[in-house]
C-alpha cells in the first residue's frame, strides 16, 4: 500500500528526539531501582538520553532506523526507496556521530553504554541489568575493592 507525502508528512513530524517511549521506560525502570541521572545531559558530548553522574556512565536510548542498525542489511533497503541519497546521508552521518561521540566520551573517562529501542522494549529489565554490570564494574573495578 503506497504512502501518501502527507501521511508521510505526518509521521515524521511526530518523531521526537528527546523524551522518546524508549527513554521514559528505561528511565522509570532506572527510578524504582533507585538510581537516579540527567537527562539528556548536555555538559556531555552528544548529550546522553541518561546520564549516572554519580558513576560516569552515558547511556544512549537508539531507535534502529536513524542509527543504522544491521546496516548491511538496512542500507541496500534505502538504496532501492525513496530519496536515498538524503537518508542514506542522514543515517551514515548519525552514525559516524555516534561513534565519534563514543570516543569522546571514553576520553572523559565515562562508561558508554547504547541500547536498541527493540531490546529496551523487549527487556527492560534485563537493559537495566546491564546499567547495574557497569556500576559494579566502575564502583568495583578490576581488584573488587570500593573505589
Amino acid at each position: 500500500m503506497p504512502r501518501s507525502q502527507e501521511m508521510i508528512s505526518k509521521n515524521m513530524s511526530r518523531i521526537r528526539s528527546q523524551d522518546t517511549s524508549i527513554e521514559l521506560r528505561l528511565r522509570k525502570a532506572l527510578w524504582e531501582k533507585g538510581y537516579r541521572y540527567r537527562k539528556n545531559y548536555k555538559a556531555l558530548p552528544g548529550s546522553p538520553d541518561i546520564a549516572l553522574t554519580k558513576y560516569k556512565i552515558a547511556i544512549f536510548c537508539d531507535s534502529e532506523f536513524f542509527h543504522g542498525k544491521d546496516w548491511d542489511v538496512l542500507k541496500p533497503r534505502l538504496e532501492k526507496g525513496k530519496n536515498p541519497e538524503y537518508w542514506l546521508k542522514k543515517i551514515e552521518r548519525n552514525r559516524s556521530r555516534d561513534w565519534e561521540t563514543d570516543r569522546r566520551l571514553l576520553f572523559l573517562g565515562w562508561t558508554v553504554i547504547h541500547f536498541w529501542g527493540k531490546d529496551i522494549i523487549k527487556d527492560t529489565e534485563g537493559c537495566v541489568k546491564v546499567v547495574e554490570e557497569a556500576i559494579w564494574d566502575v564502583r568495583f573495578g578490576e581488584d573488587g575493592y570500593d573505589i
